[in-house]
């Protein structure tokens, strides 16, 4: 009975001890998340990086940019299927702005194929082309383009309009004048507007340069000053050291992403045509992905200004020149579009734009979502292994 009495009070006690344990932990992480969130505001500096830089880029980056496109993805729905409507064809295929990768059946799956980002461009001859041609001496063509980077639609709109007319003139040396005129609808983005563009892009940029600068530096700085030494021999585990480092700037993130938001609503007249818990989600996922990178940079330096170096080459001019905000992915060298793939910013940016912009679902973004997912977990799993390494 004693034995059996003596057992119950052993089990109770561990009981104890491990609530106890988990409790004093919890109260450690929200003790050291405070220590991080007064550091970040009594650093005047800092505070005017994250919260100077969106308002800067906003105004700064202008309404229009100009970009050269090649390559560019084009759909072509011939309902005539006639000589003048596959010797155009052909011409748009030859030029070098364009590479035909589809062909809908009909006008419903237009949409669709504007969904999954097959192409930019849908060229739609009507019914009876050719005959409407000769008998009539006009013809109509219709060009669909996705708006929602204005700069782009309006170019590859203007090259097909060329291309066309080009052909109706080929046609004029015989004794009749013939006219074809195409018809331009832009959608998503009818006013084509740049801020439609640019909006996506500095979210993007200005969320993987701060949140990725800011956590690399924060861990070194700890490194610096031999604070780390102190933290290590404390009772706290690694992972919440990291998390303790990582959830202040997580927050100040959505925070700029607000800011973002409302700057380019109010200011701009951009609107959110989609979901706005969906974009926010989004963006949680990607500022995680962006604090990972962040802390494996931090493992592989040893200096602030080696961190800040490495932060600013490795990510702020890929993601300027390859993640699709300030030139087409379709006009890189295919090496540089493949080294684009790694970089989160690519996929993010897509991933606004379909929300904000064209007003899709998570359906429309689930690939984009899945690349970024397992972006995070495998930079955070080599930042937590490369920690504990270092210990």
């Amino acid at each position: 009975m004693c034995a059996a009495v003596l057992s119950m009070q052993g089990i109770g006690s561990v009981t104890h001890n491990a609530r106890s344990s988990k409790q004093k932990t919890m109260s450690l992480l929200r003790t050291f998340i405070v220590k991080e969130f007064k550091h970040i505001l009594r650093d005047t500096r800092t505070l005017l990086i994250l919260f100077g830089m969106p308002i800067v880029q906003i105004v700064l980056f202008g309404f229009a940019l100009t970009n050269e496109v090649k390559n560019t993805k084009i759909a072509i729905l011939d309902l005539s299927l006639d000589v003048a409507t596959k010797q155009i064809t052909s011409r748009l295929h030859a030029s070098n702005y364009f590479d035909v990768t589809e062909t809908p059946h009909g006008y419903p799956n237009i949409e669709n194929v504007f969904k999954r980002g097959n192409a930019k461009m849908v060229v739609v001859f009507p019914q009876n082309f050719r005959e409407e041609l000769l008998h009539t001496n006009k013809a109509t063509v219709q060009l669909l383009a996705d708006a929602s980077d204005p700069n782009v639609a309006t170019t590859i709109t203007n090259y097909a309009t060329s291309i066309i007319n080009d052909y109706a003139l080929e046609l004029n040396n015989q004794p009749i004048p013939y006219s074809i005129k195409p018809e331009i609808r832009m959608l998503y983005n009818p006013q084509q507007k740049g801020a439609y563009n640019f909006v996506p892009g500095v979210i993007a940029m200005v969320l993987m340069l701060v949140c990725v600068l800011m956590t690399s530096v924060a861990v070194v700085r700890e490194k610096e000053t031999g604070t780390m030494e102190i933290l290590l021999v404390s009772p706290m585990r690694p992972i919440v050291i990291i998390i303790s480092k990582a959830v202040p700037y997580l927050v100040l993130g959505m925070v700029i992403v607000g800011v973002i938001l409302i700057l380019s609503i109010t200011l701009l007249d951009v609107p959110i045509n989609g979901s706005l818990w969906l974009l926010l989600a989004e963006s949680v996922l990607f500022i995680l992905t962006s604090l990972a990178i962040g802390l494996v940079i931090s493992n592989i330096t040893s200096s602030q200004q080696t961190a800040m170096l490495v932060s600013l080459m490795l990510m702020m001019l890929p993601t300027i020149l390859l993640s699709g905000f300030m030139f087409p992915i379709e006009n890189l060298p295919l090496p540089m579009q493949i080294i684009s793939n790694a970089l989160p910013a690519r996929w993010f940016f897509i991933i606004v734009k379909t929300i904000m912009i064209k007003g899709l679902g998570f359906s429309a973004v689930m690939r984009e979502t899945a690349i970024l997912t397992g972006m995070a977990f495998l930079f955070l799993t080599i930042g937590v292994t490369r920690f504990k390494e270092r210990l």
